[in-house]
């Protein structure tokens, strides 16, 4: 008998299991999100703010009435979950509804984590997470002469830029004392500050903003012994697990904040597996590809692999979700950054000893006109010689070198047999004949040498 599935999100995750769902013979399917739109990909936010996209309309793929037309799905937006009574399979709105189920999948995504700090609700500071905040924040913009962005991952760079291309004075506080912490490595983290500061943002490293000043409208930020006037505060400081809904359930929470999960994308409540219910997305805690143990990754990609995971089961197939290296690519002014694995604070953080290497070259044969600087860094564990890590920075073509050493670390690729073995397919406007990620996998091979 066909299984009824509720769906409560959404996003990239809770949309490709329903539509997953659907295609694997489930019968009604439900989804259940607080927003006002569905399937369009919140990455795409900075790039409206910076005219790259005309407008927000342009990125929502499909309405609610796309998946009651052609798959079958009903969609209630603007619709708040209060509770789930995983007893009874029940699924009850704040509005007074009742959904029963046989297959329950959350995916409630992340929120914007704002810190606790004075003027945090003041008007002016807008989270970066859905349509409505960069409408917002859109809307903000006439007023506004200067800007401070408070977070400089992927996100804040990324608004930085935009508002940047919009005239604005930007401002980027960061806690750490690089740029793209936690995945990127100083040295190249260093080359991407360079790059923003030549657009003529400003940076204040290793403070975070303290307090944000004003009566009723921003009007400055502090950020340890700095004073920036501004009239607008992006908070990009961060995503964290939306477990409302999880916990009220009683599903165990993981050491990093996020819903502990089996391959299957099961939940565990008191250390056994919650039947019937599935997990993808921002709000699960999965395994990493790279090192025994848990991670977390969320990337618009990691959600879709998990949705898919998440909508075969909940249909009665069967499917699971491996370990994940978490590859990730942003342009950034019109320089590409990525990298995949691990970074070196990460694996020394999991106690590994690393060994790394650069390489510098061109994305296109060097007399072949307009090759784009690159340079690609590598990273290998020193006691098994295996790749675990690799970062890129280039003005183009770096996602397709990024896939490529995903998939050596995915198969546990030495970094010897990287060298011996891994082809790159080569013409001149799209390579040299020897790749700059070849010439960083030679160069790391002599440091494992010593």
């Amino acid at each position: 008998m066909a299984r009824k599935i509720v769906v409560i999100g959404g996003g990239a995750a809770g949309m490709t299991a329903a539509s997953t769902a659907r295609e694997n013979g489930a019968g009604d399917i439900t989804l259940i999100t607080e927003d006002e739109h569905v399937a369009y990909s919140p990455c795409a936010i900075p790039f409206v703010i910076e005219g790259r996209i005309k407008d927000f309309p342009s990125i929502v793929m499909h309405t609610p009435e796309f998946y009651r037309r052609e798959r079958s799905i009903e969609v209630l937006v603007k619709t708040s979950v209060d509770r789930v009574d995983a007893d009874s399979k029940k699924v009850f709105t704040k509005d007074g509804r009742a959904f029963d189920y046989d297959s329950l999948i959350i995916a409630t995504g992340g929120t914007v984590f704002v810190p606790p700090i004075e003027g945090r609700d003041l008007k002016g500071v807008f989270p970066v997470r859905w349509i409505s905040d960069g409408q917002a924040i859109m809307d903000w913009l006439p007023s506004t002469k200067q800007v401070v962005v408070a977070g400089a991952g992927v996100i804040g760079l990324e608004m930085a830029v935009a508002l940047r291309e919009r005239g604005k004075e930007v401002t980027v506080v960061e806690m750490f004392d690089q740029v793209v912490p936690r995945i990127m490595d100083k040295d190249m983290a260093q080359l991407v500050q360079s790059h923003c500061e030549s657009h003529g943002m400003r940076f204040v490293l290793g403070s975070p903003c303290s307090r944000i000043e004003g009566e009723e409208k921003v009007t400055g930020v502090i950020a340890g012994k700095t004073h920036i006037p501004c009239q607008m505060v992006i908070m990009a400081t961060g995503v964290r697990a939306n477990l409302r809904i999880p916990e009220q359930m009683g599903l165990e929470i993981g050491p990093l904040g996020a819903v502990r999960v089996s391959p299957s994308l099961q939940p565990y409540r008191k250390g056994r597996p919650v039947p019937d219910v599935y997990l993808a997305g921002d709000v699960v805690m999965c395994q990493s590809a790279v090192l025994a143990g848990p991670t977390m990754s969320q990337l618009g990609s990691t959600a879709v692999r998990q949705g898919r995971v998440a909508g075969i089961r909940a249909a009665g197939g069967n499917a699971t979700f491996p370990g994940t290296a978490s590859p990730y690519v942003s342009v950034i002014g019109g320089l590409h950054v990525g990298g995949t694995g691990m970074s070196r604070s990460l694996a020394e953080y999991y106690g590994v000893r690393v060994a790394e290497a650069v390489a510098k070259g061109s994305s296109r044969a060097r007399y072949y006109p307009d090759g784009k600087d690159m340079t690609v860094k590598l990273l290998a564990d020193i006691e098994s010689g295996r790749l675990i890590g690799g970062q890129i920075i280039g003005g183009e073509d770096v996602t397709g070198r990024v896939n490529w050493i995903t998939a050596a670390i995915l198969e546990g690729v030495s970094v010897n047999s990287f060298v011996e073995r891994m082809e790159n397919a080569y013409c001149p406007p799209t390579s040299m004949v020897s790749d700059t990620v070849n010439a960083a996998a030679e160069n790391l091979a002599r440091v494992l040498r010593g």
